[in-house]
């Protein structure tokens, strides 16, 4: 009764005292009104850089495999091999670094011809100026390219109806362990 009392209370707590996003309204009214100014809304663009930590083999990883093919591990591209993230996105690429949000999605060895990744994730950004918004990238990452190019296909908060390109560069990989750190650029367009 004492844990199901603490939780009513947070959830009481969280929807009256945080009902909005940087000033933005989230109700339904809220949100149409926000569209009605929409056509005199001037798109704004907005340039991110920081760092993707990708930790699969540590005490604490923030990837974790969740699925794969009964030949995944005889596939050279590890065809069908699935992690879950909750990956730390820092300032600057030391593990230490400020961490100003997380990497939350999915992604998949999605190619037989080379190891292609389905990405699907979203960046919730959990502290400075974007706090409470996000962006959406559903792309496709030769992780043994230099450049990566994945879409933003959308946003919440400060980043609604975003798009725009995420591009991506290994900084450190170690092949031991898997664990990566890779170099984000996004410019992304929003209202």
């Amino acid at each position: 009764m004492e844990n199901f009392l603490l939780m009513a209370f947070l959830f009481l707590a969280i929807t009256i005292i945080l009902p909005s996003t940087h000033g933005l309204d989230q109700s339904p009214k809220g949100v149409d009104k926000w569209f009605k100014k929409l056509p005199h809304a001037k798109a704004k663009m907005t340039k991110l850089h920081f760092y993707f930590h990708d930790i699969v083999t540590a005490k604490n990883p923030s990837a974790i495999q969740i699925a794969q093919a009964n030949n995944t591990f005889q596939s050279p591209t590890f065809f069908g091999l699935v992690r879950m993230m909750d990956n730390p996105l820092t300032v600057k690429p030391e593990p230490n670094s400020k961490i100003i949000g997380r990497a939350q999605g999915i992604y998949g060895s999605a190619s037989f011809e080379d190891i292609g990744l389905l990405m699907t994730l979203n960046l919730v950004f959990t502290n400075g100026k974007y706090n409470g918004s996000t962006l959406s990238i559903l792309g496709h990452n030769q992780i043994f390219h230099e450049y990566r190019e994945m879409p933003i296909v959308g946003g919440s908060g400060v980043f609604r109806l975003a798009k725009g390109i995420a591009t991506a560069k290994t900084y450190q990989v170690d092949n031991t362990t898997q664990n990566a750190i890779v170099e984000y650029h996004v410019v992304v367009l929003h209202y």
